[in-house]
């Protein structure tokens, strides 16, 4: 017996950019009900972008949505630029939603508020990571440093160490001299044998140089199947939340992606509450594509 297809909407962007093919570019499927687990995570294959958005109704009415968010291998508890872009598509779309939106996550409810134009219509977001500061351990310098194909004299440890961190997903944050951040390397033996070392299944590497309040960045995550990432809002909260508890300030001005030629400007916050120290990321986004999905 033929069943009748069934078609599913979704948009692309480009996050944390104001120019089309700069940025970390983000597929959102709008109306997610009927999609299956095992169809979402083959469609965030498909798809091939670091991440893929899923809306469906939240489960509390007084939130805007429930969202799942897939990378090409697994579904992300938390991230930082599919909540902008979902954010900004879902504002767009819907006017009664306002400017301030609440999505459901694994990791918690992430809050979105939104940035207009004089005339109205919607620029950018700035996100809430779900949860506060969590510290966990510190990674060696020379594991570390193999898994980049850099000396561990190219690592700068006046501040930290290589430190696990997390508002909700986990990254390593290694701070790097100028120079080596521009030829780092991921190396996925190395990355294969800390990762088994440390018990650390993704070992998500994000690794910056920084100049007071500016800061320029990279992500290697290979063994999620990202093996650079053009702008990773989760990550930079989270570094944006770790400075601060080392007494380095609260608000950063981020570059990333310049080595992949997809450029990205990020604003990190970070403040104390009495729950820890929590961390927000912001940026512009710019529409690509609008598609439909058969299946």
């Amino acid at each position: 017996m033929k069943t009748t297809p069934r078609r599913f909407d979704y948009v692309t962007l480009d996050v944390f950019t104001e120019t089309r093919f700069g940025g970390n570019p983000l597929a959102v499927f709008t109306a997610a009900e009927g999609i299956t687990d095992a169809e979402m995570q083959a469609l965030a294959a498909e798809m091939n972008y670091s991440e893929t958005t899923f809306v469906l109704p939240p489960a509390d009415p007084a939130n805007t949505a429930r969202v799942r968010i897939f990378n090409r291998t697994a579904e992300m508890p938390f991230a930082g630029h599919p909540n902008v872009g979902t954010g900004f598509v879902l504002a767009g779309l819907r006017r009664d939603v306002g400017d301030t939106l609440r999505f459901e996550e694994i990791a918690g409810l992430v809050e979105i508020r939104i940035e207009r134009d004089e005339m109205g219509q919607v620029l950018g977001a700035e996100i809430d990571a779900p949860q506060p500061l969590q510290l966990l351990g510190t990674l060696p310098v020379p594991g570390i440093a193999a898994c980049l194909s850099l000396d561990p004299a190219d690592l700068v440890t006046d501040t930290h160490v290589p430190t696990r961190a997390t508002l909700g997903v986990d990254f390593v944050f290694v701070q790097v001299t100028e120079e080596a951040l521009g030829f780092a390397r991921p190396d996925i033996a190395a990355y294969q044998r800390l990762a088994e070392q440390e018990h650390a299944t993704r070992l998500s590497i994000f690794l910056y140089a920084r100049e007071e309040n500016r800061i320029r960045a990279r992500m290697f995550s290979p063994l999620t199947g990202t093996w650079e990432d053009p702008a990773t809002g989760s990550a930079n909260a989270t570094l944006g939340a770790l400075l601060l508890s080392l007494g380095e300030g609260d608000r950063f001005e981020v570059r990333q992606g310049v080595e992949m030629g997809r450029p990205s400007s990020l604003t990190v916050r970070a403040w104390n509450t009495p729950e820890g120290i929590r961390g927000s990321v912001a940026g512009r986004c710019v529409p690509v594509f609008r598609g439909e999905v058969e299946l």
